[in-house]
């Protein structure tokens, strides 16, 4: 099983992160932005992570360093126990709905930190979350991975369902991207290597 428990601190955040990337999608998520907590349940429940994250943030400010930061320890533990790649099947990509939202993700775990994120959310806060907030997140992921993520929105006018499409599509492209796959020793690249 590949499992990995993370733990950060700093002045701003306190955050501990358990996941299994061979879980059935279970999820205990506690970051105190009740928004967020709702995307990364999403997250888990659709890429079939089992997902724990607890989170103790500056949200008196607001909730920009707990989303950034929680983003950074979920790219850094899929990182750990993606080790060198070998084995996986480097690439994801899928279309979701959501309701009237529709929105793609394309995700290559290919070592390279790369985010394309064209994602127009009408609404400047989605209840007490700041909407800027989502490329926030998909942004540090991208960097802690590192993975080449694309995140596009081809309609919607929801911003609820503009953002949870984009997250389920999140999810099922990295479960596709980290799926074990063919030869357990190959290393997804012609160059034979992904450092």
């Amino acid at each position: 099983m590949r499992i990995t428990t993370l733990q950060r601190k700093t002045n701003e955040t306190d955050i501990k992160l358990t996941i299994n990337l061979d879980g059935s999608g279970q999820a205990k998520i506690n970051t105190g932005c009740g928004f967020f907590d709702h995307m990364l349940e999403l997250f888990a429940h659709h890429s079939g992570f089992d997902l724990e994250i607890s989170c103790v943030g500056d949200t008196h400010v607001d909730d920009h360093h707990t989303v950034e930061d929680v983003a950074i320890v979920l790219g850094k533990a899929v990182d750990a126990l993606l080790g060198d790649r070998r084995g996986i099947a480097r690439y994801g990509s899928i279309f979701i709905a959501m309701d009237e939202a529709l929105a793609l993700t394309a995700v290559d775990i290919g070592g390279r930190s790369t985010l394309n994120f064209d994602l127009p959310i009408p609404a400047a806060k989605i209840g007490d979350f700041d909407s800027e907030l989502v490329k926030e997140f998909f942004a540090a992921f991208a960097r802690a991975l590192p993975c080449s993520l694309h995140i596009k929105g081809f309609c919607g006018e929801n911003s609820h369902h503009i953002a949870e499409a984009a997250f389920k599509a999140f999810a099922r492209a990295m479960k596709s991207a980290v799926a074990l796959e063919g030869d357990p020793d190959k290393i997804p690249s012609s160059k034979g290597s992904l450092s």
